[in-house]
């Protein structure tokens, strides 16, 4: 029972404690509505996939999980609306079955929806937005415990979606969707970085979605993940820049058994089945590592790869892989794709976790000048000082936090440190 309990608290990762005095799981939304009114302070607490402290709370913690998922599908508008604990691959069979699809797909189907939304965690490739962009509804419950429904072309939208926990609970998000489709997965190995670094932006439109998986080191990638929609009309690669055709199924961290991994070598099937990387049934890594990720505009890919090719006597011996993607833009205020598309330089590291934060000032420095935005649910460095500059509208998202809750309620040491600190 003591291991359960220590369990609660922990991330998936393992790396980080909640410090919140009590988790509540409430069975309703009159529950969750009564929990928010009466906590001094409170936060949303997701599938705990973040690694570091942007869910936690001093006081009170609430968890969606044993929420009633309420998956309401709209044909006529194209949208569903869901409850807002549900995880994304449980999401994508109730859709598969129904006859519709998700735009995109992040690595993990195993993350909440409203906690994805709220980070901008993304998918990949370059006509696709993150999660959040697929998002045109969203009710939360405020801090006074009152209901408050926004929809696409509200005043504060752009500003509420990629909401950080700041604005209060969301409690239901509505998602556009759009008809099934199929998916088959290619992987190249061996695949030479001068060939895909000549002409970056085709090598990554090769596919719906592209995945470079590298440990930096050498002069190949180790792995290039394409994912070809199968009614894009285009031609699915049968080469890719100089690299070998898989044989068989990997998985991105070299030496591991692919079991976990969506299907591979070409064989066609449901998005629902092939966009993420890893399958629904099965917990990759179970939890083992760290992860950091920065995002710079495209116009930056190719110096900003260079980059951290320089620093792999640095980043490699902490690495288990990285992961380079595209995204395009969006109008999200904090968004990491804020009125840019980019890539996002992903690290997955060795759970060190003493030796990763000392390194990630040395990879923030090298990539400042190429003004990368670091994800913000994973480890980084930055505090609001530094990522003001980087958003535009980031004075905008302070006042419309303090002017939906004045008090305070929903802030926490993450937010004190990376939205309210001192800023220019």
């Amino acid at each position: 029972m003591i291991e359960e309990q220590v369990r609660d608290r922990l991330n998936w990762a393992g790396n980080y404690e909640y410090r919140a005095r009590t988790i509540e799981h409430p069975t309703s939304l009159a529950d969750l509505q009564r929990v928010v009114a009466g906590a001094t302070r409170v936060s949303a607490l997701g599938s705990r996939h973040s690694f570091n402290d942007i869910a936690d709370s001093p006081e009170t913690l609430v968890s969606l999980d044993v929420l009633d998922p309420g998956v309401e599908i709209d044909k006529r508008a194209l949208t569903v609306t869901v409850s807002a604990g549900v995880r994304y691959g449980v999401l994508a069979e109730h859709l598969q079955r129904r006859g519709f699809a998700l735009h995109n797909l992040a690595s993990l189907p195993h993350i909440s929806i409203g906690g994805a939304i709220a980070t901008a965690t993304h998918g990949s490739g370059n006509a696709n937005g993150n999660l959040a962009t697929a998002v045109v509804g969203l009710e939360l419950v405020t801090a006074s415990g009152k209901v408050l429904t926004v929809s696409k072309g509200h005043a504060d939208f752009d500003g509420m979606v990629v909401g950080l926990g700041a604005l209060g609970v969301v409690h239901r998000v509505t998602l556009r969707i759009e008809p099934t489709f199929e998916v088959r997965q290619d992987v190249f190995t061996e695949v030479p970085w001068d060939a895909v670094l000549a002409d970056y932006d085709a090598a990554t439109s090769s596919a719906y979605s592209v995945s470079l998986f590298t440990d930096w080191a050498g002069d190949t990638i180790g792995q290039a993940w394409l994912k070809s929609r199968m009614d894009s009309g285009s031609d699915v690669p049968a080469q890719f820049y100089g690299g070998v055709p898989a044989g068989r199924a990997y998985h991105p961290v070299p030496g591991v058994a692919a079991d976990h991994c969506t299907q591979q070598l070409g064989v066609p099937g449901p998005w629902s089945d092939r966009l993420a990387h890893f399958r629904l049934a099965f917990t990759p890594s179970n939890g083992q590592e760290l992860q950091t990720e920065y995002l710079v505009g495209s116009e930056h890919a190719v110096e900003a790869i260079q980059r951290m090719r320089e620093l792999a006597p640095r980043i490699t011996p902490l690495l288990q892989v990285s992961e380079v993607r595209s995204m395009a833009a969006d109008e999200l205020w904090l968004s990491t794709n804020y009125q840019r598309p980019g890539i996002g330089l992903h690290f997955t590291w060795k759970p060190l976790q003493d030796e990763v934060e000392a390194l990630l000032p040395e990879i923030e420095a090298a990539l400042a000048p190429l003004q990368a935005r670091p994800h913000w649910g994973k480890l980084f460095a930055a505090d609001a000082a530094q990522l003001a500059p980087l958003y535009p509208r980031f004075d905008d998202f302070r006042a419309l936090a303090l002017r939906m809750d004045p008090e305070g309620k929903f802030r926490n040491a993450f937010l004190d440190r990376a939205i309210f600190g001192t800023t220019p």
